[in-house]
């Protein structure tokens, strides 16, 4: 028992770490493209910070333990919606853009409608679903980059200020290219380490608590990709979320989270899927995906009706996020 808590906890500081610098690496790289701070949030740092679950997922699908593949897409979307933008709207009251209110949270509501809908028909995620899963994505992030650059080059040509553009200025890079190269390698190298430690650790801990309280292995799984590893993948974004609100980077604190629940969605349960099907993806994970959709409708109108996510708000994902956890391990 243990030795596998020593896995799990190497496994979080390696993941932690890894998508730390995997986002330096990879800003400084979009910095050079020219792409606004919104598209940043909602590529480069929600894709990259949703690494760990990505490898998570992929590992647990590959052993076939599926309640952790689901249950850590389903709980780090959760999570980033209840518990990290609860937590750093707390911080700074995070606002909303109309291109954000128009496209990007109408696209994550589809996503997630998208994911439920598949679970429900057969509760079997198959292969070249999940493959579709990933080319929407892909279709996805090749539209914003290109509409990115297109809004640049005009607010470059007409010389708009940033009070007056959805665009932002495109900061100076702080990494030479070569050390940003760097980073990425070296922080995926980490993070699939972190995986394995992560996926070995929680399954034998849930075989093991498992058989001492007489509980089905897959519901302890289930269980533990809800909450300790949907949390402790969530950690990247909580974050970078919390520091891009610090330093007054509101639009990438929201366009992580954005990005991430799109990535863990189309990427993550995509990628899982087309590896080898993801079974009994429907029935154990019913409530959970009633409780992200429904958070997802929330976040649209609390954006929609202040158009910006207040204090008050914030307070209220959190009580949210609380009574789901109590209710995981009770239920």
């Amino acid at each position: 028992m243990l030795l596998n808590i020593l896995f799990i906890l190497i496994g979080f500081v390696l993941l932690v770490k890894g998508g730390d610098y995997l986002i330096d690496g990879a800003v400084a790289i979009a910095q050079r493209a020219k792409l606004s701070n919104m598209v940043i949030g909602l590529t480069v740092v929600g894709f990259g910070t949703s690494m760990p679950e990505l490898l998570v997922s992929s590992q647990a699908a590959w052993v076939g333990s599926s309640g952790l593949a689901i249950g850590n897409v389903a709980g780090s979307n959760i999570a980033n919606i209840a518990l990290i933008l609860g937590m750093t709207a707390l911080i700074h009251p995070l606002p909303s853009k109309r291109s954000m209110m128009r496209i990007d949270i109408p696209f994550m509501i589809f996503a997630m409608a998208l994911f439920v809908a598949v679970a429900y028909s057969g509760g079997t995620i198959q292969r070249w679903q999940g493959v579709a899963m990933v080319l929407l994505l892909i279709v996805f992030i090749s539209w914003e980059i290109i509409k990115s650059r297109k809004q640049t080059k005009a607010a470059e040509a007409n010389a708009l200020s940033d009070s007056t553009s959805e665009v932002d200025a495109t900061p100076a890079v702080p990494l030479p290219l070569w050390r940003a190269i760097l980073y990425v390698v070296v922080s995926l190298a980490a993070m699939v380490w972190g995986a394995d430690l992560l996926i070995k650790g929680s399954s034998e801990i849930a075989m093991e608590l498992g058989e001492m309280f007489g509980v089905e292995k897959e519901a302890m799984e289930r269980i533990i990709g809800l909450t300790i590893v949907a949390v402790g993948t969530s950690l990247p974004e909580l974050f970078a979320s919390v520091m891009a609100a610090r330093k007054g980077e509101t639009d990438m604190a929201v366009g992580n989270i954005i990005g991430s629940v799109s990535f863990n969605i189309l990427c993550v349960v995509g990628v899982a899927s087309a590896i080898t099907p993801i079974r009994n993806a429907w029935e154990p994970f019913a409530i959970d995906y009633a409780v992200m959709f429904s958070l997802g409708v929330l976040l649209w109108f609390f954006l929609r009706t202040h158009h910006k996510i207040v204090r008050w708000e914030g307070a209220i994902l959190l009580t949210i996020y609380i009574l789901y956890i109590v209710r995981t391990f009770l239920g």
